[in-house]
């Protein structure tokens, strides 16, 4: 509902270059926190070959073949269900 009532004004706002400038801001903000964020845990999870191995798996699989995040996510639960079903019972 309050995205039908303010959605004249939004529409106003978009063409300002003020507001603009500020939403530019704001993006080029949350890009750097989410990077650096990114840089910080990945120097805390990534602490041997296997991590590595993991992690360079995963980017690539993103990168070159295209496959979305989630479905990537839980393919990665399936697998590690499976690891864990296999090794409970030795």
């Amino acid at each position: 509902m309050v995205v039908i009532v303010l959605a004249p004004y939004m529409r106003r706002l978009v063409k300002n270059p003020q507001v603009k400038a500020f939403v530019d801001g704001v993006t080029a903000a949350a890009t750097g926190a989410i990077a650096g964020a990114t840089f910080v845990l990945g120097k805390r999870a990534i602490l041997d070959m296997t991590t590595a191995m993991i992690c360079l798996a995963t980017l690539l699989l993103l990168y070159q073949k295209k496959i979305p995040e989630p479905l990537l996510i839980l393919a990665a639960g399936v697998v590690v269900g499976f690891v864990i079903k296999r090794f409970q019972g030795l």
